[in-house]
């Protein structure tokens, strides 16, 4: 898959995202998240309830995820396990890592 392929599929998994994430997976959390795809974007991921929006664009966050868009497009297609990234430094994550920790409950 080319880097523009990437980027255009990165861009409308985010978009799209709100629509796909059933109301009970995100029910009681309350948490910000900043994805920062290199050379693709960053997108805002504000979770508050059971509701999920997505805004395009640099805001603060509960956490900062940043990552290569190989990376990214691999967690999308379970190619690649979130934690083995993690540790091997393919994904980093800055501020609060109990916030980062609950995405797995919203994409599990």
């Amino acid at each position: 898959m080319s880097t523009t392929d990437d980027a255009q599929m990165i861009r409308e998994w985010f978009e799209s995202l709100p629509a796909r994430v059933p109301p009970e997976r995100a029910a009681g959390l309350t948490n910000s998240y900043l994805f920062e795809i290199a050379d693709v974007g960053t997108w805002f991921v504000a979770v508050d309830g059971d509701k999920l929006a997505v805004e395009e664009g640099e805001r603060d966050a509960d956490a900062r995820i940043s990552m290569s868009a190989e990376t990214f497009r691999k967690l999308l297609a379970r190619e690649q396990n979130p934690m083995r990234a993690f540790m091997t430094g393919k994904i980093k994550v800055k501020g609060d890592m109990s916030a980062a920790t609950k995405l797995q409950r919203i994409f599990g």
